[in-house]
């Protein structure tokens, strides 16, 4: 639609005003339409658990507003921050094209906000449609700053499944009884893994399996003989979920916000980063029954964790009985460790592929890495005294060996004004620098090296990459997490991967296309994207203790040669050190 006709258009709008005001709608909805929030991040008192404390939140609601959009529109959040700590958020998922100073990690793409300033994120959704969320990005404050992110599609373009007769966001989440910013600050200082989370949540709520925790339940009332659109994410800080409705089968038709070919299951696994939207039918006619939805940890490593089940209700409406008359059933969920449905559950998600949403997995590959993932130590700092990790040492973590140290300002302005120079190195490598048996025996050196390096690529490079499990301190799953990208998730297997024999069975056709994916326990996992958004973009697992002790780094994407292929200058309210 070019200017002239609509100038034109405006010129007869009162000879023909029926042609000109459906012009102008064509317009407005190829556009899209501007979205405006305001996030005043503020202190409340909040209980759970028969315990209150005061959280930090956004506009004093725990879990924090949910964000709605339709595909193609633009965001505009203006972030105030009222209380003592330095916040940013995050948009997870979020593609950001040309939006990098947008994206929210802390001294990755800006620096914090600080008490008393603002920040408005300015993005735009593309090409995207389904379940999103976002969180705090900075420390481990997002325990308490996270909600949902809705993107609907466009004006009249239909979801590939039959329309639900109703949307519900189900936000996972962990509630500690102490300040979490406590929590780790004292872990980092002492060496030792932190203490673990009291409760799981359900939308804020822990569930009637909790103590004192039977009015703080999530109940989902519904219709029989209706279809329900769930909207699962989990907000966990530290701790992949196996969730289930008793009874009750779901079929998954979205994750990462991407269309998904529709699978039934009765229970699925979800990791902190991850979203899932599926379908749930309810039954035909009323049972005289209730039913537990209920969530409990994926847990693989060798260090403690929240050993507690989170649980909701589903109750049907139209039942006569009070809910204490009717028969519970309980969902039947995994074993904690089951690390063979954990590969078996990924294994069943593809990409949609139809003509309408295709799967445009590279196929030339420009740059292949292999990158090791896990747990490490580094010396005890404490003069005289002994450390609580392994062997007196203190925890760490790393990807290829390299331990990210965080800068003490962003890096994104760094490389957009040329000022890298003692800010970060421009070398990460491309493999370990050691070779060994990745899932045998763990070597005798446990140490891990340190340092805020960035891997570089040119704009558009088509990338594999391999993430490979170690067994180093123990053999665990690792959520990993790309910013600024959708990854193909091509393979996946145990042991060490084999670059001669194992790509033979990567699936280039219809693999799944994601934002966060487990490394497998023990295994490797083989993902490729194309580089088409320039900019700084952190990489992580979504285990916020992993993070803390450094499994972490950055990738720095070039400009192209087009206008449209180069990231613009900041926004002038970007937040300062």
């Amino acid at each position: 639609m070019g200017s002239n006709s609509l100038l034109q258009c405006l010129r007869i709008l009162f000879s023909l005003p029926t042609f000109c005001l459906f012009l102008v709608l064509v317009v407005t909805k190829v556009e899209g339409l501007t979205r405006h929030y305001k996030f005043d991040i503020k202190l409340q008192n909040v209980t759970r658990l028969c315990h209150t404390k005061s959280i930090v939140t956004v506009n004093g609601q725990f879990p924090g507003p949910r964000i709605v959009a339709r595909e193609g529109d633009r965001l505009l959040i203006k972030v105030v921050n009222h209380v003592q700590n330095n916040i940013s958020i995050h948009w997870h998922g979020i593609r950001q094209l040309q939006s990098g100073w947008a994206d929210g990690p802390a001294y990755v793409t800006q620096c914090p906000i600080q008490t008393g300033q603002s920040y408005v994120y300015n993005f735009t959704i593309l090409s995207q449609r389904g379940t999103l969320f976002w969180h705090a990005h900075i420390s481990w404050l997002r325990s308490t700053l996270y909600g949902p992110i809705i993107i609907l599609p466009k004006p009249n373009v239909p979801y590939p499944f039959a329309k639900p007769y109703k949307e519900v966001p189900i936000i996972f989440g962990e509630w500690f009884n102490a300040d979490p910013e406590a929590i780790i600050s004292q872990a980092l200082q002492t060496g030792g893994g932190p203490n673990v989370s009291d409760a799981y949540t359900i939308n804020g709520l822990p569930g009637p399996l909790y103590n004192c925790s039977t009015k703080d339940t999530f109940k989902l009332k519904v219709k029989p003989g209706k279809t329900y659109l769930l909207r699962l994410i989990n907000a966990a800080l530290n701790d992949e979920l196996f969730f289930s409705i008793a009874n009750h089968s779901l079929t998954i038709v979205d994750v990462d916000a991407i269309y998904v070919k529709p699978f039934h299951t009765d229970t699925l696994l979800i990791t902190p980063g991850q979203t899932t939207n599926v379908l749930l039918k309810t039954k035909p006619h009323s049972p005289d029954a209730t039913f537990l939805m209920a969530a409990r940890p994926y847990a693989t490593g060798l260090g403690t964790f929240d050993n507690s089940t989170t649980a909701g209700i589903l109750q049907y409406e139209s039942t006569t009985k009070s809910i204490k008359q009717l028969p519970l059933f309980k969902p039947s969920l995994p074993p904690l460790n089951d690390t063979s449905f954990a590969a078996n559950f990924t294994k069943k998600l593809f990409s949609l592929t139809s003509a309408q949403y295709p799967a445009n997995v590279p196929q030339k590959i420009d740059k292949r890495f292999f990158f090791t993932v896990g747990l490490g130590t580094n010396p005890c700092d404490q003069q005289n005294q002994t450390c609580q990790g392994p062997n007196g040492t203190k925890f760490s973590a790393s990807i290829n060996n390299v331990s990210f140290i965080q800068p003490n300002t962003a890096l994104l302005q760094s490389h957009f004004f040329g000022q890298s120079n003692g800010v970060y190195d421009p070398d990460f490598p491309y493999n370990p620098t050691r070779w060994f048996n990745y899932t045998g025996n763990p070597p005798n050196n446990t140490m891990v090296g340190n340092g805020t390096k960035l891997m570089v690529l040119n704009f558009n490079t088509s990338v594999e990459l391999v993430l490979q499990d170690t067994s180093i301190l123990g053999a665990e799953s690792h959520p990993l997490h790309l910013h600024g990208f959708n990854f193909f998730v091509v393979g996946q297997g145990f042991g060490n991967f084999d670059p001669n024999k194992d790509p033979k069975s990567f699936n280039l056709v219809d693999p799944v296309e994601r934002n966060t994916v487990g490394v497998p326990s023990g295994g490797w996992v083989a993902i490729r994207f194309l580089a088409d958004n320039p900019g700084v973009w952190f990489m992580h697992c979504h285990l916020e203790v992993h993070t803390s002790w450094g499994l972490k780094m950055a990738w720095l994407v070039l400009d192209g040669k087009l206008p449209n292929q180069k990231l613009p200058p900041p926004p002038s309210d970007l937040p300062k050190c």
